[in-house]
Parts: C-alpha cells; sequence; structure tokens
C-alpha cells in the first residue's frame, strides 16, 4: 500500500471500536491462515455501507420515509449502535480476549451486553447504518442496511459462532441456547 499519512486513515472514528483506529489501514486487514490473502474487518464493511447509503440517498433519493422533524429519531438507533459497539468493545477489553473476528478467543463473554445479543458490536453497527438511513429519510438507504445485515451473518457470524463451539463446546451450547444471536 502506498504511504498515506495516519490522519488521512483515521476513519469514522466515532463509530468504531477504539482497537481499530487510531492504526493504519493495513491494521484493519488480518492475514488469512495461508498468509497471502488479506480479510477485510467488519468497520470496513460499515464504512463502505455508509459511503453507498449517502451515495443512494443523494443520487437515487427514492421515496420518504420520514421528513423533518421526524427524521430526527433516526439518532437513537444511531446513538444505541455506537453505546453498544463501546459496551462491548469495553467487555471484550475488561475480560482481555480479542475482539477481531477470525482470531481465537481466550475467554467467552456472557455479561453485559452479550446477556442480550451473542452479537452486540454487529448489531449496533446495523443499528449505526439504521439509524443514518432514518436521519436522512429516503427509502433507498434501507436496502444497505439489509445487506449488510445479511453479509455479517454470511461472512462473520456463522464462522464466529463455529469458532466459538469448537473452542468452548458445552459453556458455548449453554450461552447459546440462552441468548439470542442478534436481539
Amino acid at each position: 500500500m502506498p504511504a498515506v499519512s495516519r490522519r488521512k486513515l483515521r476513519l469514522c472514528t466515532c463509530l468504531l471500536p477504539s482497537y481499530y483506529w487510531p492504526q493504519p489501514i493495513e491494521a484493519v486487514l488480518v492475514p488469512d491462515n495461508d498468509g497471502h490473502r488479506k480479510r477485510v474487518l467488519p468497520p470496513v464493511y460499515l464504512l463502505f455501507s455508509l459511503i453507498t447509503i449517502f451515495l443512494l440517498h443523494f443520487l437515487i433519493p427514492a421515496g420518504e420515509i420520514a421528513a423533518y422533524p421526524w427524521n430526527l429519531l433516526g439518532l437513537l438507533p444511531l446513538l444505541l449502535g455506537i453505546a453498544l459497539n463501546l459496551i462491548a468493545d469495553a467487555a471484550f477489553k475488561r475480560e482481555q480476549t480479542t475482539v477481531k473476528p477470525f482470531e481465537q478467543s481466550s475467554a467467552l463473554v456472557v455479561t453485559g451486553v452479550f446477556r442480550i445479543s451473542r452479537h452486540p458490536m454487529y448489531l449496533g453497527m446495523v443499528l449505526i447504518l439504521l439509524g443514518v438511513a432514518i436521519l436522512l429519510g429516503s427509502v433507498t438507504p434501507l436496502f444497505i442496511v439489509a445487506i449488510f445485515g445479511v453479509l455479517l451473518e454470511l461472512v462473520f457470524v456463522r464462522a464466529e459462532e463455529r469458532m466459538l463451539e469448537e473452542q468452548f463446546g458445552a459453556t458455548w451450547l449453554a450461552y447459546k441456547k440462552r441468548v439470542r444471536k442478534w436481539c
């Protein structure tokens, strides 16, 4: 990757958990087991989705879901999503385990926001997108919110849950029975 200043790489720091920023963008890409390919992590998907939401809203603004002042209700899911990400990130740090997908966890976090959702950070990211879509007020951004949720499920959630089941066995299965995947 060409040399780029750290300032240009500090993107959406208020929306993304602290473990990603202010690191260079290379830190967001995780090498696969073979060491050759790179995996794009969830905050990059979030950033791409935010950009796409704004582009769709301004280039193809189909329909209106909420006019001013009702569109301001989008602040609720937006702020809740940010809070979920920050609280879950703090829980991972407290338990001294990794928050990055595809890395071996040293602990199974089941307290705090993890009593509500097995994947509160992903839920938070979906809420962030939903909040932004409502704030913008047009229908087209909602398609990106749905696609983003499906992508998280297919690319990250299923693999993470397999890894956690292999590592934590019966403890994971009991937790999985007790707590819903998303909310």
